[in-house]
């Protein structure tokens, strides 16, 4: 369980990225909603405490226990759709010992952690057949249970993210190109004729739409009347971003023409984080942060290829998927790139439970750095 590790394997660099992404993280809620920023203090010293214990135990025996964090993601899940906390029609909290003065935590980010940790393990124990249909069909059954529940809630953003790290997973361990390019031969042109079929539907129909599919249209259409309102979050980041310029305006500034302070930015504190970075801490501190989410992917890349076996490798790619993309789109959003669609910033957004969840993982990656493999 435990091992004596070598100093010179410990990834300072990666604890100092990690670290700084969440400090700054800190000051910009802060700024943003001070009335949650000791929150997301306590958060941080939680997350670290479990991480350091974490990245002390060998892996290779924590990765002993896949079907106990498939089983407990499931039931957590289950938790939430039964007796879930529902915010403004989001169903995604569990709250324990009572919604007014207890914890809520967020199953979701969990999920992702359990689903990188699970399918570390199925992907390198059958390894050999991975091609073959059965092996296949088994792991899409297996995250599709996941997946389902967590769109259920809903939360098509975190579905996505969660799918993607998946199909990471599943590429990385060897899936032949074969069946990837016969499925993206298909999935392709089928994707493009079914959006392009609803997207004209949404613009022929006076009835309401899905609010998923309001979002997408306000982001093609954003100067139509009919969307007008629901691009205005997204138009409200971009000016927010632009008004920074080099330096900022500074943080907790009391300028008259900020954004964030006429209120104008919604959700400052987790999915529009990076534009209130943008206002205040100007394209610097827009810099600073892309900067660090990719040295920390890159050391995760390079953790991940000195592993001593699949399994290490696979989780570490997993984590540097899951801060990747999901850093990618929530920067994407706040830009305009993207669809309006919630996903918090890796390691700066408020959410113990997106914090704690993540600084888990990287306690994984940490340990697998300390046990490389020898040459």
């Amino acid at each position: 369980m435990f091992k004596q590790y070598k100093l010179k394997n410990f990834r300072f660099q990666l604890i100092i990225y990690m670290c700084a992404l969440t400090i700054i993280g800190i000051f910009v809620i802060g700024s943003a909603r001070p009335d949650l920023q000791p929150k997301q203090i306590l958060g941080f010293g939680i997350a670290l405490c479990i991480m350091t214990a974490v990245a002390l135990i060998d892996y290779s025996f924590l990765m002993k226990f896949p079907w106990v964090y498939y089983a407990a993601m499931i039931v957590l899940l289950l938790m939430v759709e039964l007796w879930g906390k529902n915010v403004n029609g989001a169903q995604r909290w569990l709250a324990i010992g009572g919604e007014d003065s207890g914890i809520t935590i967020q199953p979701s980010e969990f999920a992702k952690l359990a689903i990188v940790a699970f399918f570390a393990y199925f992907f390198t124990k059958y390894l050999e057949n991975l091609n073959t249909p059965r092996i296949i069909f088994t792991a899409f059954a297996l995250v599709g249970v996941p997946l389902i529940f967590i769109l259920k809630q809903p939360d098509l953003s975190t579905t996505i993210c969660t799918a993607v790290i998946f199909i990471a997973l599943l590429f990385i361990a060897g899936l032949s190109y074969k069946i990837i390019v016969a499925v993206l031969a298909v999935a392709i042109p089928v994707f493009i004729v079914f959006f392009t079929y609803i997207v004209q539907l949404a613009k022929s129909t006076t009835a309401d739409v899905p609010y998923q599919l309001e979002r997408v249209m306000a982001w093609l259409y954003p100067d139509d009347q009919r969307w007008a309102s629901k691009a205005l979050q997204q138009k409200n980041s971009i000016m927010a971003i632009g008004s920074g310029q080099l330096w900022g305006k500074g943080l907790n500034n009391s300028e008259a023409t900020s954004m964030l302070n006429a209120n104008y930015i919604l959700e400052p504190q987790t999915d529009f984080i990076f534009a209130v970075i943008g206002e205040e801490l100007g394209f610097l501190g827009c810099f600073i942060i892309l900067l660090l989410l990719f040295l920390t992917v890159i050391e995760c890349i390079i953790i991940g290829s000195k592993a001593k076996d699949l399994q290490g490798k696979l989780f570490c790619c997993g984590m540097a998927t899951w801060i990747g993309f999901q850093s990618f789109v929530n920067i994407a959003v706040n830009t305009g790139v993207f669809p309006n669609t919630g996903v918090p910033l890796p390691f700066v957004s408020y959410g113990l439970s997106s914090v704690i969840a993540i600084y888990i993982g990287m306690g994984f990656v940490i340990n697998i750095g300390l046990q490389p493999k020898k040459y």
